[in-house]
């Protein structure tokens, strides 16, 4: 998990978010995953190029984004689950 992502892609109108690691030249990354679940994985640039959310909004790629190991965005994005999760039963009391 010391891998280290150097890309990151997001949808602006969801909590949907791609870490790549690695890049075969043409169109498949591999990296995280952060969506339903945190998993690593394949996705491809031109899936990443259709897809919209759900205001109509294309993927973007994080600009300002720094190299981050995976290690460290699981457990963010883990912790981030947990937060909403707790938030969310909060509410329901």
């Amino acid at each position: 998990m010391d891998m280290l992502a150097q890309v990151k892609f997001f949808t602006p109108d969801s909590n949907w978010t791609w870490y790549a690691t690695k890049f075969d030249g043409q169109d498949i990354f591999f990296g995280l995953v952060a969506g339903l679940e945190v998993e690593l994985g394949y996705f491809s640039l031109s899936e990443l190029q259709e897809v919209r959310g759900p205001w109509g909004l294309p993927i973007e790629r994080d600009l300002h984004f720094e190299p981050q190991t995976l290690r460290v965005l699981i457990k963010k994005h883990k912790h981030e689950r947990l937060r909403q999760i707790s938030c969310s039963k909060l509410k329901m009391k």
